[in-house]
């Protein structure tokens, strides 16, 4: 698509740069380019402004998020910019790697933030095909509708998240909460989802988040507690993989995934500004003098 004729290219920055695709290549037939735009790099939007928001809502995916009787919700910019954007560029890069050794040809990625989501949900696709995924919000087994697969509130105003899909798990969700199964109706009878599910939600209500803990902490019936991302780093299970660690004062996420022989080096924090100016000008050839000078003159930090 870089020399601008497929209908609806429009050149980019890097092309004005003169650092486009095609030049790229052309000095290094096995460089692998990658660019990831919002809407790609062909097609009636390719030069529009957009946000994560946007690129979601047109994969089709934002229509599935958010409760039933309200408007749909992104989760954050995590879908369209972070997984459908970043991660399947990053994927696509790596594919594209693996198969220049093979073939000594490199290759331009087009990364689209609408398609990236639409990909990740492409199992919903074949829920809707199947017949057993409803367009309509709320009403479905993963976005709310089941009783047993959800978020709850707790006493103390806290949460608690709930996935016990398969029997045995539900049957061991139905232990923890006290009721007897045999005066319930069957798991899968969607007409009694509803029903169940402000069951479920009196019940929760009566302990607190970490009282409910106790309770299902050794019990594989699905249930684990809503961490606050201030807490998340204090969690036993986290501090024992070390999946939060502090970098520069601050604390994040550690590197992830883990690997058996390459694991990756905590980053350093990021230089103040103007820390390396001495030694970048040395390198372009600048002398003491001249780099005190520009310093007296504010030209440098």
């Amino acid at each position: 698509t870089a020399d601008g004729l497929v209908e609806g290219f429009r050149p980019g920055v890097m092309e004005r740069l003169g650092l486009g695709p095609e030049a790229c290549l052309e000095a290094n037939p096995k460089l692998v380019y990658g660019r990831m735009t919002g809407w790609g790099q062909i097609g009636p939007m390719a030069g529009a402004a957009g946000h994560d928001i946007n690129y979601l809502a047109l994969s089709g995916v934002l229509s599935m998020l958010g409760r039933a009787e309200g408007t749909p919700r992104a989760p954050l910019n995590l879908v369209a910019d972070m997984g459908g954007g970043g991660l399947l560029l990053a994927f696509g890069m790596v594919c594209a790697l693996l198969e220049t050794r093979q073939s000594g040809q490199g290759q331009v990625i087009d990364a689209s933030m609408v398609e990236g989501p639409a990909v990740l949900a492409t199992m919903f696709s074949g829920l809707r095909a199947a017949g057993i995924w409803q367009e309509q919000r709320g009403v479905n087994l993963l976005d709310g509708g089941a009783h047993f697969y959800g978020v709850y509130e707790t006493r103390d105003g806290k949460y608690l998240s709930v996935g016990a899909i398969e029997p045995q798990f539900y049957a061991l969700l139905l232990e923890g909460l006290g009721l007897d199964p045999s005066g319930l109706p069957r798991q899968m009878d969607t007409r009694q989802w509803p029903a169940m599910k402000k069951r479920f939600e009196d019940i929760f209500l009566t302990r607190k988040r970490d009282e409910w803990m106790e309770i299902f902490r050794d019990a594989d019936a699905c249930v684990a507690p809503v961490l606050a991302a201030g807490e998340a780093p204090a969690d036993p299970h986290n501090t024992a993989r070390g999946s939060f660690q502090k970098i520069g004062g601050v604390q994040q996420p550690a590197p992830a995934p883990h690997f058996s022989r390459t694991e990756p080096s905590i980053p350093s924090p990021p230089p103040e500004a103007g820390e390396h100016s001495d030694e970048i000008l040395k390198e372009c050839g600048f002398s003491a003098a001249e780099i005190r000078a520009l310093r007296e003159d504010r030209v440098v930090a």
